[in-house]
């Protein structure tokens, strides 16, 4: 075996033992929302309809915000690589800092969103419960956010694994809280859909003491002095966290735009033409957990390398990563184009006439996300691999041109002007996918080659 092809090896190892933890604390991130869902069904259409408002209005939030947090990985995983003790604590404290500050004007705005969204002619019923629902879910948004912060921290120093065992306490916890104040068991009193927003404030709340813990007493972290100097602000790496981290959640936020508009197009087009693409949507946000979970400890990956001021190891890094996210959406794809009708059996009964206009859309759609899985796993991991070097500015210009110039466009133009339908607007998403991992891999590409270059001998 030559030393290139050993390199790489110890690379996809390396890659797989960081990826696999962090994917299932994903995949188990993600159930928590299904669970709620399925639990909140059984209070009625009205009780759905409510939180699935309230839902698209706090997640939003919560993704944007969660991008200025998620720049704590890169400056760990830099400082962790370059053997540095103090620039490790002082990000992470930061990031503590930084969450704080989004989370008290995200806080105020959920508990006074009710006129905004009677503006944009929601049912007065659905607004009224939406409301009641994000003033309990609105006490979880900065355990959220320290959460994140010191999530980050453990992947920048490749120890996720706890990360693992407690988002999977937090999904039981979730589910007997839900039980209890939805219901009123135990003696509590039933809240209905607001009692699954204090259950989710309890977990959050829960996961982020619990890590607190864990990092505040294991003996392998006390060299970092994480919450030493909590109370006093650093302005230097605040301003360097904030300079890193606004384009990644713009970024995500002009992703998770893009289905938001998606889907309002969809209810334009009629009732069951929404639900087969929330249906298909499901299924490809679940395997999309593993390419995100990939483009994590890829961005960690890069972000040692650059620390260990070593070009071929952030190309090797990356090159790693996309390969592998890449590799699994293959394989999903190939479930997509092989079995939708099974695929979509595990949430609707294909057998029953009463279905089978939103099987037969879904069927459509999930052929076209066999398409774009490929594309999606591709431009994750990449974007993974430019925040492992600082790189965010150029990817959030390349996501807003790739997604809202180009897909959402051609979604429009495919959907409506050509009146393709569903399948037009899904064909905007493939489009809008593809040029953003190209575009992101060549930019990686680019700026692994200028790394070599400033490590060159003069």
């Amino acid at each position: 075996m030559s030393q290139n092809a050993a390199l790489y090896r110890k690379e996809i190892k390396g890659s797989l033992m960081l990826a696999i933890p962090v994917v299932i604390a994903q995949v188990a991130q993600n159930a928590m929302g299904f669970i709620d869902v399925v639990m909140v069904g059984q209070l009625g259409s009205q009780a759905l309809a409510s939180i699935a408002l309230g839902n698209t209005m706090f997640f939003f939030l919560m993704i944007v915000c969660m991008g200025l947090i998620v720049a704590v990985e890169p400056m760990v995983s830099q400082a962790y690589g370059a053997g540095e003790v103090e620039p490790v604590a002082r990000s992470v404290r930061q990031g503590l800092w930084l969450g704080l500050t989004v989370a008290v004007p995200v806080f105020l705005l959920l508990r006074n969103i009710e006129p905004f969204l009677l503006l944009i002619g929601q049912d007065a019923n659905t607004v009224a419960q939406s409301q009641a629902y994000l003033r309990a879910i609105s006490w979880s948004f900065f355990p959220w956010m320290g959460y994140l912060a010191l999530r980050s921290l453990l992947a920048g120093l490749e120890r996720p694994r706890v990360v693992t065992f407690i988002v999977g306490g937090g999904v039981l916890l979730n589910v007997a809280a839900n039980y209890t104040l939805m219901f009123g068991k135990f003696g509590f009193p039933e809240l209905g859909i607001v009692g699954t927003g204090w259950a989710t404030t309890l977990v959050y709340w829960t996961m982020f003491f619990v890590l607190v813990a864990w990092i505040q007493f294991r003996p392998e972290y006390r060299q970092y002095g994480i919450f030493a100097d909590i109370r006093r602000p650093d302005p230097e790496y605040f301003r360097e966290l904030f300079r890193i981290g606004w384009p990644i959640g713009i970024s995500f936020g002009i992703e998770s735009g893009l289905f938001t508009m998606t889907a309002l197009m969809m209810g334009w087009i009629g009732t069951d033409t929404l639900a087969a693409h929330q249906l298909a949507l499901q299924c490809a946000a679940f395997t999309f957990m593993v390419p995100l979970g990939v483009g994590i400890a890829t961005s960690v990956r890069v972000g040692h390398a650059v620390g260990r001021q070593d070009p071929d190891g952030i190309r090797r890094a990356g090159v790693v990563g996309i390969w592998l996210a890449a590799i699994f959406m293959t394989f999903t794809a190939i479930l997509f184009w092989s079995i939708p009708r099974t695929i979509i059996s595990i949430f609707l009964d294909v057998n029953d006439p009463a279905n089978a206009a939103v099987v037969g859309i879904a069927v459509k759609l999930l052929f076209i996300a066999a398409v774009f899985q490929l594309f999606d796993g591709i431009q994750v991991a990449a974007s993974g691999a430019l925040r492992g070097l600082k790189d965010t500015r150029r990817p959030m210009v390349i996501n807003f041109i790739s997604y809202w110039i180009l897909g959402l466009t051609t979604g429009y133009v495919f959907g409506f002007v050509l009146d393709y339908g569903a399948e037009g607007l899904w064909w905007g998403l493939v489009l809008g996918l593809t040029a953003a991992s190209i575009l992101l891999t060549i930019r990686f590409r680019r700026q692994a080659h200028l790394s070599q270059q400033r490590t060159l001998p003069a």
